[in-house]
C-alpha cells in the first residue's frame, strides 16, 4: 500500500491512492468514474461503449463460430445478455477493438502491458496487489473473493471472457493491453476470486475481454527505454539455463509467468550476471518480468 505524508504550511495531509476522483464520458455518453493511483489515472468501471470515436459502430457478434474467426474489431456481452451484464460488467471486446486508437475517449487510451505492470508494481506486485484492486464483498464476485480490500479504488469486476464460448463471470476479470506477443496473441492482466494476485498472461486476439482506459500522460514511464538497454536476457529461445545481466550492479526482483498467468519462478537478483535454471519448466512461451527500484521491464521468453 502506498501512503504519502505531505507537510505544507505547518499542516499535515494524508494522501491515499484514490484521492483524486473525476469522471470521463465516452462517445455514447456513458459516464465513468475515474481514480488516480500513483502516477496513473484509470477508469473505475469497465468500458461499455458501442462506437469508435469516429462514429463507426463496433459490431455486436452473438454467434460463437463467427466470433472465433474474426480478424477485425467486435464486441459482445456475456452470454449475449446486455441487460444483465452491460451496466455492471461492461462489454467484452476482442483485441482488434482494444488495439484501435479511436476506442477510448479523447485524452485516454488502452493501456500497454508495461502500463499495467506499472500499476501492479505500485501496489506491491504479483501475489498481493490484486486484493487492493478488487471490489469488496461477494455481490459481483464469487466467494471467497480472497483478500479483496479495493484499497486502490480500481474497483475491479469479474466480467469473465469469451473464447469459443463464455467463461469465468464472477470468477475472473480479464483486461486487455494493446501490446502484442506475436501475430495472433496479445497480453492481458487478470484478477481472480480465489487469490489476491494480479497476473500477466496472454491469449489469442480473438478472445473477448474487458477494457479499462488509462489517461494519457506526458510523464516519463518508469519502464523507459534507458533501462531496457541496460539489461540482457539470453539465450532466447533457451533450453535449460537463462542468463540475465545488467550494466550496473543493483538488486532486481525477477518473476517468470507462464501463459496462464501463474508465477512459476521468483527470486532476487543481486549480481551483475545471473544464471537461472529453467530446466524444470515445460516447453512454451513465458514472460520474464524484472522489477528495479524505479523501473519495470517485461520480456517474452521461449523455452525449448
Amino acid at each position: 500500500m502506498k501512503h504519502t505524508l505531505l507537510l505544507l504550511t505547518g499542516l499535515v495531509f494524508l494522501t491515499l491512492n484514490n484521492q483524486a476522483q473525476t469522471t470521463v464520458t465516452d462517445y455514447d455518453g456513458n459516464v465513468y468514474n475515474t481514480v488516480t493511483i500513483g502516477t496513473q489515472t484509470w477508469m473505475k468501471e469497465n468500458l461499455k461503449v458501442t462506437h469508435y470515436r469516429n462514429g463507426n459502430s463496433i459490431p455486436n457478434i452473438t454467434n460463437n463460430s463467427t466470433w472465433s474467426n474474426l480478424t477485425t474489431g467486435a464486441k459482445c456481452y456475456y452470454n449475449n445478455d446486455s441487460i444483465t451484464n452491460d451496466s455492471i460488467y461492461g462489454a467484452l471486446y476482442n483485441w482488434f477493438t482494444a488495439n484501435d486508437s479511436n476506442l477510448c475517449p479523447v485524452g485516454w487510451h488502452i493501456p500497454t502491458y508495461d502500463e499495467w505492470t506499472t500499476l501492479d508494481t505500485y501496489l506491491g506486485g504479483g501475489i498481493s496487489s490484486g486484493g487492493e484492486m478488487k471490489e469488496t464483498d461477494t455481490i459481483h464476485w464469487m466467494s471467497p473473493n480472497t483478500d479483496a480490500t479495493n484499497y486502490s479504488g480500481f474497483t475491479g469486476l469479474p466480467g469473465g471472457y469469451r473464447g469459443g464460448s463464455f467463461f469465468e463471470k464472477k470468477k475472473g476479470g480479464y483486461w486487455w493491453s494493446c501490446t502484442e506477443l506475436d501475430a495472433s496473441v496479445a497480453f492481458y492482466y487478470l484478477l481472480r476470486y480465489d487469490n489476491a494476485g494480479f497476473s500477466p498472461a496472454n491469449n489469442l486476439k480473438t478472445v473477448g475481454g474487458s477494457i479499462r482506459c488509462v489517461k494519457d500522460s506526458t510523464s516519463v514511464q518508469i519502464n523507459d527505454i534507458n533501462h531496457r538497454n541496460k539489461l540482457q536476457i539470453y539465450p532466447n529461445p533457451a533450453i535449460d539455463k537463462l542468463t540475465i545481466s545488467f550494466a550496473e550492479n543493483q538488486s532486481i526482483k525477477m518473476q517468470v509467468y507462464n501463459i496462464n498467468g501463474k508465477c512459476v519462478i521468483q527470486r532476487e537478483l543481486t549480481n551483475w550476471t545471473n544464471e537461472i535454471d529453467i530446466g524444470s519448466l515445460s516447453k512454451g512461451v513465458y514472460v520474464v518480468r524484472l522489477i528495479g527500484a524505479e523501473w519495470t521491464v517485461a520480456r517474452k521468453l521461449t523455452k525449448e
